[in-house]
């Protein structure tokens, strides 16, 4: 049971839990009342708590408004460390190393999917291998593995796999500094040998939605947007090259903390100082699995430029099948903040949150820098999913931080005990969703009632400033694991 932990409220959708104890700085939940009410009885606001006890941590433990209880940190946690006197912890990153979504424009309609739907999303489900344990047709010999591990999405691009905008248009262009294989245990690069072009299971999913209602017109026609427009989401991540490099490092962070002195109120946060070799080792590691899911993910999308081609009939590039852009949700970045009046490089993790710089910012691709950074927000496959920008005050509040999603209102366990998976089935094309999953149990798992409403998530990321919506999207077809 979560410790009731006095809160008093700062911003509009900002809570903030003054530091005690050992806290080093306040925690700062951004939420509405209703959400944060949700949260009673959870471990969630005594995580944010908790993370606030990291040595170096600075400004805040930030959680975004889909916050729940995860592993350490909770899902929907934010906190930069000092690159000297900070630490590094693997439950402020994940397991699922780089999960992400990246969306794709076309010049589709709705109509136009509505009339070939099925087709569709039998094509995609054909196509691209989804569920536990899957393997995909591409074999990497161990040098391959290390160049996709060092290159990322441009490994893919230049092995034929899309094309060379879809890097401009992707955070870190689809490649992260640092990495290094020799970092990487050989159970982590044996799980991912053969696991490039999957999709996986859980909460991975390819879906086809429509623009249902745009709330910003300049930043829509920015991004490539258009009402009733068909966008092809992707969501996968880093497989289990990367949750092995999490549980690799997790046994080192065990005795890093005994060996610095590091003293937590939660084994789960267990971690090291930047600058020590445990710590740059997860890094270096880190950053590996983190290019093996850009890799993943630009490879899913052209299955799914493939997909659509052969149902329609019509090329990628005659289909206007460009990128929007590409986010990660679990990762550890090395950025440029101000903090305390003065800029410095701090390292931030993101746990189940999406990088939201705003306007003018250097990382921001070109074409996007007037408005600020896409920030893909998906929400579950009955329901609403959103495109948002970045924003200053994202910069000022979370650095540069927004929510990745719904998150989740029910456990995997209480969803299936919820519903059965033929009433989810008919649910779901009550709503005009045709649906396709690998198995039974996965798709109860994921259905729209073990969610948030992410509208109402997504409001509160509005007004508290995080990012600004731009459209919302509806789902038509979805594949999952």
């Amino acid at each position: 049971m979560a410790t009731n932990l006095k809160m008093v409220q700062g911003r509009e959708c900002q809570w903030i839990m003054p530091k005690s104890g050992g806290m080093k700085v306040d925690g700062a939940i951004f939420a509405t009342e209703e959400i944060l009410k949700d949260l009673e009885g959870t471990k969630a606001i005594d995580q944010v708590r908790n993370v606030a006890h990291l040595p170096g941590i600075l400004q805040a433990s930030l959680a975004m408004p889909d916050i729940h209880e995860g592993y350490g940190f909770p899902i929907g946690g934010v906190a930069a460390t000092d690159m000297s006197s900070g630490v590094v912890s693997p439950g402020g990153i994940g397991y699922d190393i780089n999960c992400g979504v990246r969306i794709m424009v076309s010049n589709l309609t709705r109509d136009d999917v509505m009339k070939r739907q099925e087709e569709l999303v039998n094509k995609l489900f054909a196509n691209i291998p989804t569920g536990v344990g899957k393997t995909g047709s591409i074999r990497l010999s161990r040098k391959q593995l290390a160049q996709v591990l060092t290159e990322g999405a441009g490994w893919a691009v230049r092995n034929g796999y899309g094309w060379d905008s879809d890097l401009e248009h992707c955070e870190e262009n689809g490649c992260m500094d640092g990495a290094d294989p020799g970092h990487v245990s050989d159970r982590a690069l044996k799980r991912g040998s053969d696991g490039l072009g999957t999709l996986g299971s859980g909460n991975h999913f390819i879906e086809v939605s429509y623009v249902e209602e745009i709330f910003d017109e300049e930043a829509a026609r920015t991004f490539g947007l258009f009402k009733d427009q068909a966008v092809f989401w992707v969501h996968s991540g880093s497989r289990g090259l990367g949750h092995q490099v999490c549980s690799d490092y997790l046994r080192v962070m065990r005795r890093a903390i005994s060996k610095y002195g590091i003293s937590l109120p939660d084994r789960q946060l267990d971690c090291a100082p930047i600058a020590s070799d445990e710590g740059k080792q997860y890094f270096a590691a880190m950053a590996s699995a983190a290019n093996y899911a850009w890799a993943n993910r630009q490879i899913l999308a052209h299955y799914v430029r493939e997909s659509v081609s052969q149902t329609f009939g019509k090329t990628p590039e005659s289909l206007g099948m460009y990128m929007l852009y590409d986010v990660a949700h679990n990762i550890g970045k090395i950025e440029e903040h101000v903090v305390d009046g003065n800029s410095r490089k701090v390292l931030v993790h993101r746990k189940g949150a999406t990088r939201a710089f705003g306007p003018g910012h250097q990382h921001v691709p070109g074409k996007y820098r007037q408005v600020g950074q896409p920030v893909l927000i998906p929400g579950d496959m009955g329901r609403a999913s959103y495109i948002l920008r970045g924003t200053e005050t994202a910069m000022k509040l979370s650095f540069g931080s927004a929510c990745h999603g719904a998150g989740r209102a029910l456990s995997r366990t209480q969803a299936r005990k919820a519903i059965t998976a033929g009433e989810l089935r008919e649910e779901l094309a009550s709503r005009g969703v045709f649906v396709r999953s690998a198995t039974m149990k996965g798709l109860v798992e994921e259905a729209p009632d073990a969610y948030k409403d992410v509208s109402t998530v997504v409001e509160a990321t509005h007004r508290a400033g995080l990012a600004a919506k731009v459209a919302r999207v509806r789902p038509l077809g979805v594949i999952k694991g």
